[in-house]
């Protein structure tokens, strides 16, 4: 079971529900965070349970960075507005430099996502162990 955080901007939250309700099957039985309103949608619309955290602009992109950090997150799904000013870009930003830094996957538009999700689907999304293998010592 993975640890996945879903997360959509304004223009972005109508994507993240369809395309969460298409992979409905693959993100059952994973444990799955979102910010406050992206997360209710997401429940709304299908069977998936859903730990919600604050909206992004109210600290919620921060406290799935604080995961990150502890390394308690394996996935991120953030369908990002380029066109659009945010005004907790420090936050945004923040939260992409510690999936960086975490070596934590983060798709940040739908066509990364699809190709995350077909292979968490397929089984082969063993990332950790891999950074195990090559890195002793780390948990």
């Amino acid at each position: 079971m993975l640890k996945i955080a879903l997360i959509a901007h304004d223009r972005k939250k109508d994507e993240m529900v369809n395309f969460v309700t298409a992979y409905e099957h693959v993100f059952d039985g994973h444990k799955l965070y979102a910010t406050g309103t992206t997360g209710q949608r997401i429940m709304d619309n299908t069977k998936l349970s859903i730990h919600r955290f604050m909206s992004g602009p109210l600290g919620g992109d921060q406290q799935i960075g604080a995961l990150v950090a502890e390394n308690e997150m394996d996935l991120i799904i953030f369908l990002r507005d380029p066109l659009m000013a945010q005004p907790h870009e420090p936050d945004i930003i923040a939260l992409l430099r510690l999936c960086d830094v975490q070596g934590i996957p983060c798709a940040t538009n739908v066509a990364t996502a699809e190709l995350l999700v077909r292979a968490l689907d397929r089984g082969d999304f063993a990332w950790r162990e891999l950074v195990h293998k090559y890195k002793p010592g780390i948990e």
